[in-house]
């Protein structure tokens, strides 16, 4: 078995968990059993999320830069599952203590060493090309017809053919630390080579995802409850700026008003949100969200949301997340991650109203088998001698 799988992790967490993670080492496919296993992934996690972690000189970052680097895809697997909650940890660590002048920063070498061995096998992987999508020609009636072959002498065709390719990602550059301007971009990256495998993560670290990401956003925000109502397409009513309906209030009134409603729309960066369903425990920190950062969180978001094969408590988590990000991205003014989010929501609402539905359905075709009919009369056939 490789020396870096369980015997040495058994080594750096607690104690008491050594039965159990000698049980997973003699399975016939101990990273498999490792990657599934709840018990194993609580306990790196509470190592983690240890104060003084993801320092240089931390054991833990070293096993999972190790690991990372094995010739093993099932320990690679093992790796990934922990990148929610690395990421999440070291870009809430950095953002809060670096808005705090008072305290120095601590050293995270250790997360982001993870994080640049993440980056480095996604640089060789694309080859220093972009990622690229098509994007269809809006001029034709469907997908499915054919463009119309342009002349060779005509001078708009280049121009043309540019147009239909966007670019998602530039090809990425090797980079040998973390820098502050570079920083979104690297961790970016790696939560794209999670959402590559992220049909294989298990459900608790899609759940640690969409925890961080609705602490990311921001909370107790109004707008994020727009959507709560039973018409999805319309607009949020604000109201409470004028005393009277005529616009005639005395001005200190409207000065009061005006205060009250902003105050209203204010994303706090902590505290937990007045929804009923919002019972998650919050992780992390609100922090600044490019849209390299948030491109691929959207990505893994619509995994964690729509994806069939989900736990409802993986789509209710997502859920929460994704209408914490609208609220933020419209408090940012972010047209793209508003029309993505506002998208989702309304695909998570139609799904939830498809599923009641058809739970309804089920129960009226249960009713009526179980409900006895009266017994039909014998048919009396006359027949004649």
């Amino acid at each position: 078995m490789d020396p870096l799988s369980h015997p040495l992790l058994a080594t750096l967490l607690d104690p008491g968990l050594s039965s159990a993670l000698s049980s997973l080492a003699d399975s016939d496919r101990p990273a498999l059993s490792l990657l599934s296993s709840l018990q194993a992934y609580g306990a790196v996690s509470a190592a983690l999320s240890a104060p003084l972690s993801g320092s240089g000189s931390d054991p833990l970052c070293h096993w999972l830069y190790d690991t990372f680097l094995s010739s093993d895809p099932h320990l690679r697997l093992v790796v990934f599952s922990f990148l929610p909650l690395l990421a999440g940890l070291y870009l809430s660590r950095i953002h809060s203590l670096s808005s705090d002048s008072l305290t120095s920063l601590p050293s995270l070498a250790g997360f982001e060493a993870v994080l640049l061995a993440l980056y480095a096998a996604e640089t060789k992987a694309r080859n220093g090309k972009p990622v690229v999508v098509s994007i269809p020609d809006l001029s034709q009636p469907s997908l499915y017809h054919i463009p119309r072959t342009q002349k060779p002498n005509n001078p708009n065709s280049n121009s043309s053919n540019a147009q239909s390719i966007g670019v998602l990602s530039p090809p990425l550059e090797p980079q040998i630390a973390v820098k502050s301007t570079k920083r979104a971009c690297i961790v970016g990256v790696a939560l794209d080579s999670y959402y590559k495998h992220i049909s294989q993560m298990p459900a608790w670290s899609k759940m640690d995802f969409c925890r961080f990401l609705a602490s990311w956003a921001g909370q107790d925000c109004s707008c994020q409850r727009q959507f709560e109502s039973g018409d999805n397409h319309s607009e949020p009513e604000i109201t409470g700026f004028l005393e009277n309906g005529n616009g005639n209030g005395d001005e200190n009134e409207i000065e009061v008003d005006v205060v009250e409603e902003m105050g209203q729309l204010r994303i706090e960066h902590n505290g937990s949100s007045n929804g009923v369903n919002e019972v998650e425990e919050s992780k992390g920190s609100r922090i600044p969200l490019p849209w390299e950062l948030l491109q691929p969180a959207l990505r893994i978001l619509g995994h964690c949301l729509l994806a069939p094969l989900n736990s409802p408590e993986v789509k209710d988590a997502a859920s929460i997340a994704v209408r914490r990000l609208y609220a933020r991205a419209s408090h940012d003014l972010v047209p793209q991650a508003i029309l993505a989010t506002q998208s989702l929501i309304q695909l998570d609402n139609r799904g939830r109203e498809a599923a009641k539905a058809a739970v309804a359905a089920a129960a009226n075709s249960s009713s009526n088998v179980n409900t006895p009919s009266k017994a039909k009369k014998p048919e009396i056939l006359l027949v004649s001698k």
